[in-house]
């Protein structure tokens, strides 16, 4: 496999930069009202004067987030294995969650606070349901997907099922349990915003709600950035977790002749 090399690493940088540099000339180009569209150095600028503000928001956001994906990543797991376990719970259950997929989180939201209220948990609840099936599918499929040889080695020296999946299954299924654990981290931010849209007094959902009814698009920007910024947070997290947790496969060291 070809090494990248450090130009073609900072591409993504370079590109997103260049799309920066046209917006900000065309709105000075233009003329453009701050009520129509802000030029990324005001966002910038309203980001730093209102950085205090931002982050007592984004407290309330990134606690509902943390709760919302753990418990997600927990109930994953579980199913996932419970699954493998049972094929015909398998069965039953894997075209659920896909139909799940096909109703609008934002659409069971106003569901969830008739029945838990509009404190912290229809927040935690939508974080949940964003959060559950990027993680539960793929990890499953790993699962399903393990040698096995190798299991059929473990269970011919008399190892019980649990040894199978704690030496076999789940270590060789972990690299796609984080895949997806690194998708749902970028969802999860998102699934606390739109559930303090709905229900909030407090967080970036509902700071960004009460800026836009103001027409402060700098102030509405400065949010989308600092949720940006949450969700690369949240996804450095996994993939650093992901580095701990999975061992790279060894080399074979050949042997001088």
């Amino acid at each position: 496999m070809k090494q990248e090399t450090g130009f073609s690493k900072g591409l993504p940088i370079l590109f997103v930069g260049i799309l920066v540099g046209i917006w900000e000339l065309l709105v000075r180009w233009t003329h453009t009202p701050l009520y129509i569209l802000p030029s990324p150095s005001k966002v910038l600028i309203r980001f730093v004067s209102d950085l205090p503000t931002l982050v007592q928001h984004a407290k309330v956001t990134l606690l509902e987030t943390i709760l919302g994906l753990v418990l997600a990543t927990a109930l994953a797991f579980v199913i996932a294995i419970f699954m493998d376990v049972c094929p015909t719970l398998r069965k039953a259950l894997y075209p659920i969650l896909i139909a799940t997929q096909t109703i609008p989180v934002i659409v069971l939201a106003p569901i969830f606070i008739i029945y838990l209220g509009f404190g912290l948990a229809p927040k935690v609840l939508t974080v949940v349901l964003m959060c559950f099936f990027p993680i539960t599918i793929p990890f499953a499929d790993a699962l399903a997907e393990q040698d096995s040889r190798r299991e059929n080695l473990l269970r011919s020296m008399g190892a019980p099922r649990w040894k199978l999946y704690t030496l076999v299954k789940i270590p060789g299924s972990l690299p796609a349990f984080f895949s997806g654990l690194k998708l749902a981290a970028t969802y999860s931010i998102s699934g606390a915003v739109v559930g303090e849209w709905l229900s909030s007094n407090s967080g970036l959902g509902y700071y960004m709600l009460r800026v836009k009814n103001g027409y402060m698009l700098d102030k509405v920007f400065a949010s989308v950035l600092m949720v940006a910024l949450l969700s690369f947070l949240m996804t450095m997290v996994v993939t650093l977790l992901a580095q701990r947790m999975i061992k790279p496969p060894r080399r074979k060291r050949r042997k001088l002749s």
